[in-house]
């Protein structure tokens, strides 16, 4: 009952989708590549990032910004420190240890989504990422803790699957 009360008066909304505000010259100015760079720079770079932002959040903060879940299940983990509580939103899945979020699966970010080729993941991501065969990784320093982006890739070479998450967690 007291859960439903509390729910009740949360104020509920759904972020909107994220567009990068990256600015690009025109394709005369510069090469495709140049372009591409211009575009990774300003979407990886740039703070405070939606994306960055739920990493660290408490659960009171988390529903006050996007409200209740739309469902919440347990994923297990190899040991038993390693279970996580799973708030499911259209954003994404928020992983939930002990009082914060740690992890986020997301429906897409930084202009990847589901089903984009290896190499077009590669070019937005940008020279610094590790390509680790079935997944890609990014380490990015945030102002408050390191993160890592790590998009897993599929047998066809195509994005599967994106994640932003504390690696120190």
């Amino acid at each position: 009952m007291k859960y439903f009360l509390f729910f009740s008066f949360v104020f509920l909304f759904i972020l909107p989708s994220f567009s990068p505000n990256a600015v690009m010259l025109p394709a005369q100015e510069q090469s495709a590549s140049a372009a591409a760079n211009a575009v990774v720079s300003a979407a990886v770079t740039e703070e405070p990032r939606r994306e960055f932002s739920y990493i660290g959040l408490k659960l009171p903060e988390l529903i006050e910004r996007l409200g209740a879940p739309k469902s919440v299940s347990a994923a297990r983990g190899n040991e038993l420190w390693q279970d996580d509580v799973v708030f499911q939103y259209n954003e994404g899945d928020f992983f939930i240890f002990k009082d914060r979020v740690w992890q986020v699966k997301f429906t897409s970010a930084y202009g990847i989504s589901p089903g984009d080729p290896k190499q077009a993941v590669l070019l937005v991501l940008g020279e610094s990422a590790e390509d680790k065969g079935d997944h890609l990784i990014l380490p990015v320093q945030s102002k408050d803790w390191p993160l890592m982006i790590r998009v897993n890739l599929n047998s066809a070479g195509r994005a599967a699957s994106i994640f932003i998450y504390r690696p120190d967690f």
